[in-house]
């Protein structure tokens, strides 16, 4: 049999704080953070015994941070941050709030001292190099030779120049130039999905329907296609701008007006954006020969600003 002892009242106050039991986690419904609390508090009196169990439950961070704001300023040097990627930070200002009362918290030092801790803990987190978001992710472009630089030098046809111009402009997208010399809208078609599952971009500018014209395709198919482009980019979670063609006059006037009808009609019944005519400036022109190679087809180096220039617009709307 064990010893008993004989214990007497304690002469003045203590406190004994036990450390949380071994217990499962417990997950908060909530979106945010979650502090888990939990305090058990021994308080002994003289002459007569009393115990004074608090207990708190999981509480969220919404829940229990009330009250008091308190500003810190943190001097943040130049070095820890880049113009491209970086937020630009070097005098940065913060609040946090205190936590002063839940249920029975008030006047807690415990409480309080959590409340700090929570408050440099989010300090922390703000402080550390945060990468800047980037508004386009991915510019998809799927397209023709118009788009492929045929017969231009490297770098120099519209998707290079649009490259520049995001840089110049201090958007960090990037452009993933998928476009193929003598594609057609059934090909763009057959081959986007992959597209969209390899680089899920957050824009898609479909430049194609031109070749269609060239060969003579049934012009129902050239819609459907392009309906069925728009509509996977979309499912998709891309943004969609649809870039307009014409045909020459000698393909007749009714073939000419269904043909740069079908872009007008995609775009509308899809909601999407659309450059009505890729080529303006380009091809509609008095001095056609000066903007096109020798095969009368193509653009040359000359005219690849004018057709970033009609693309930027709409582009600019969609990343913004």
């Amino acid at each position: 049999m064990p010893l008993v002892g004989v214990s007497s009242p304690a002469m003045m106050d203590s406190s004994v704080l036990l450390p949380e039991p071994d217990a499962p986690t417990i997950a908060a419904v909530s979106r945010g953070a979650s502090v888990k609390w939990m305090s058990r508090k021994i308080v002994n009196v003289p002459v007569e015994s009393l115990t004074d169990l608090k207990i708190w439950s999981t509480a969220t961070i919404e829940e229990a941070l009330l009250v008091l704001s308190v500003e810190l300023e943190i001097v943040l040097p130049e070095s820890e941050f880049t113009e491209s990627n970086m937020l630009p930070l070097s005098n940065l200002k913060i609040s946090f709030l205190k936590i002063l009362h839940c249920t029975k918290w008030s006047g807690s030092r415990v409480a309080q001292g959590l409340a700090v801790s929570v408050g440099m803990a989010l300090v922390l987190l703000v402080a550390l190099p945060i990468r800047a978001a980037t508004p386009a992710g991915t510019i998809l472009i799927v397209g023709d030779s118009l788009s492929a630089e045929y017969g231009l030098k490297r770098g120099t046809g519209w998707v290079p120049l649009l490259e520049k111009k995001l840089a110049a402009e201090k958007i960090p997208a990037k452009v993933v130039n998928a476009s193929i010399s003598g594609d057609t809208t059934s090909g763009g078609r057959s081959r986007l999905a992959a597209l969209l599952k390899t680089h899920k971009p957050g824009i898609v500018v479909i430049e194609l329907g031109g070749n269609d014209a060239l060969r003579g395709l049934p012009l129902d198919m050239t819609e459907a296609n392009l309906t069925a482009m728009t509509q996977a980019a979309k499912k998709a979670g891309a943004k969609v701008l649809l870039l307009g063609m014409q045909v020459p006059p000698n393909y007749g006037g009714a073939y000419g007006a269904t043909f740069s009808g079908l872009f007008s009609k995609v775009a509308k019944a899809e909601k999407v954006a659309l450059m009505p005519f890729f080529l303006t400036g380009v091809a509609d022109v008095p001095d056609v020969a000066a903007q096109f190679q020798a095969d009368r087809i193509h653009p040359n180096e000359q005219a690849q600003p004018k057709m970033l220039a009609n693309v930027w617009p709409e582009l600019k709307k969609l990343i913004q």
